[in-house]
Order: C-alpha cells, then structure tokens, then sequence
C-alpha cells in the first residue's frame, strides 16, 4: 500500500525517472547509429533503460491505485 505522504514523492521520483529514460533511450538510438564503434555498450545501456521504465511502470501503476480510491 501507498502512503498518501509518499505520493509527492513517487511523482518527483516519476519525473525524474522519465527524464532519466529518455536520455537512456536516445544513449541506446546513439549506440545503433555509430555500430559497430561502441558496441561494448549495448548490453549495459539497454539494461539500464529497461531497469528505467520497470520502475517507471512500478510506480505509475502505485499512482494509478492511489488515483482510482
């Protein structure tokens, strides 16, 4: 269960979880452009950003049971 004193900190959480993705996500559109230079990196940075949205989906379905009562 969420405590409702936790909810405006999952949301700063969320907001800094997504700027954290999309930075992931362009790091991972940067690797594939300059293959095979790089390639090193694939594994490390996917894993980080798939760690990024499971934790982004954890905490948006929280926000959504909160919502919902």
């Amino acid at each position: 269960m969420t405590i409702p004193d936790e909810i405006p900190e999952m949301r700063t959480k969320l907001k800094k979880l997504n700027s954290l993705a999309t930075r992931l996500k362009l790091d991972l559109h940067d690797l594939a452009e300059d293959l095979p230079i790089g390639w090193e990196r694939i594994l490390e940075t996917a894993t980080a950003t798939y760690n990024a949205y499971v934790e982004i989906h954890q905490i948006e379905r929280e926000l959504a049971k909160v919502d919902a009562r």
